[in-house]
């Protein structure tokens, strides 16, 4: 079995790529993959690294405006469906997955039109204008959200949820707790703005965290960002917070193991992207949402808002976000237990942690059909 795997530009589209191929191997040993993407996004990086066939198309997306750039990046979109086509044609595939990005648009459209099955997995509440092109012409549409499935149509439509990775339901709180050096008897609190950091979501972490070094009943883990980390180390020193004297605070440039800290998290403060939601809600966690403000068709918002009217979680737009309304909220949580515990319940009951083994039979069925 043949199976052509494109997805690409963020670790959103990328990371339920290889969780699909990888519970794909389990169940089908002798099936062979081939990973399209772009050469600019990340998936140029990631995918080598996972030992995976590797082709790329040279893409663009387009402005959300006309501009005479366009008209380049348009010249190119030719140029890269008749790659598609060539690569379509080479790898003769038994079935074709595309999990996002403009990248997904001409691989998953030659391959339609060439016969075989193909399914596409949108992860957000609001799809992309890919997603929803590509709608028209694929087999199979895997919806990450219940409120995804209104925009497609629905006789090829199937909630499923998001894949998420294995190490996320397996990791276990007490490897957590003894890598950072936190204490059992008291919450957690894990802080991330994404793999970039979110310096919004920084700087109101300041005031946060100077408050914070007072009261060491609450642990915080706050993940600053790679690129975020040297200024935000300056941020804190400014404002006398030494963390050498509170070892209930820990500031890290980027965690290398998200699951082990998800896995001891009683809170989590979060951008809301979709892949990261996913793995929220598959154990539980109540979360503080911060949608990116700049997100395409402004879908992180439609994320948060989802998980908030399903009582798992609170949004905080990021231009109201303040050190002042972020401590109020985490105030009035860890005031009422009772609300926290809601609000995991919630989370849990979102959570679709056999989203990979769902779709992974629904790529298995049509190809045999």
């Amino acid at each position: 079995m043949n199976i052509i795997v494109s997805g690409g530009g963020t670790g959103g589209h990328i990371y339920p790529a290889i969780t699909l191929i990888r519970t794909l191997r389990k169940k089908v040993p002798d099936a062979r993959f081939l990973y399209v993407g772009t050469k600019r996004g990340l998936e140029s990086d990631i995918v080598p690294k996972e030992g995976l066939p590797f082709e790329t198309i040279d893409l663009q997306g387009f402005e959300r405006h006309f501009t005479v750039d366009n008209f380049r990046r348009a010249a190119k979109a030719m140029l890269g469906v008749a790659k598609a086509r060539h690569v379509v044609k080479h790898f003769h595939p038994d079935a074709a997955i595309g999990t996002g990005g403009y990248v997904c648009g001409p691989i998953l459209l030659a391959a339609s039109l060439a016969g075989v099955p193909t399914l596409i997995q949108e992860q957000n509440v609001v799809p992309g204008i890919t997603n929803k092109i590509l709608s028209h012409f694929v087999t199979r549409i895997a919806a990450g959200t219940e409120d995804a499935v209104q925009h497609f149509p629905k006789e090829k439509t199937v909630f499923t949820g998001n894949p998420i990775r294995r190490e996320v339901l397996t990791a276990q709180k007490e490897d957590g707790l003894r890598e950072y050096g936190f204490s059992a008897d008291k919450p957690v609190v894990l802080v991330s703005g994404g793999s970039r950091g979110a310096r919004s979501l920084n700087c109101a972490m300041v005031g946060v965290l100077k408050e914070a070094q007072k009261h060491p009943e609450v642990q915080f883990l706050h993940a600053t960002g790679k690129g975020e980390y040297d200024a935000q180390m300056q941020r804190l020193a400014d404002a006398g917070v030494d963390l050498a004297s509170a070892p209930h605070i820990q500031v890290k440039p980027y965690l290398y193991n998200m699951p082990q800290a998800m896995a001891m998290a009683d809170l989590a403060i979060f951008r809301a992207g979709a892949t990261g939601l996913a793995e929220l809600t598959a154990r539980g966690i109540p979360a503080i949402l911060v949608p990116y403000p700049y997100a395409a068709e402004n879908h992180q918002e439609h994320n948060a808002r989802a998980c908030e009217t399903a009582g798992a979680a609170r949004m905080i737009l990021d231009r109201e976000l303040t050190s002042e309304r972020l401590g109020s909220v985490l105030m009035e949580l860890f005031s009422e237990p009772g609300k926290l515990q809601a609000m995991a319940a919630a989370s849990k009951a979102m959570g679709r942690p056999e989203a990979a083994d769902t779709i992974a039979d629904m790529v298995i069925d049509m190809q045999k059909k």
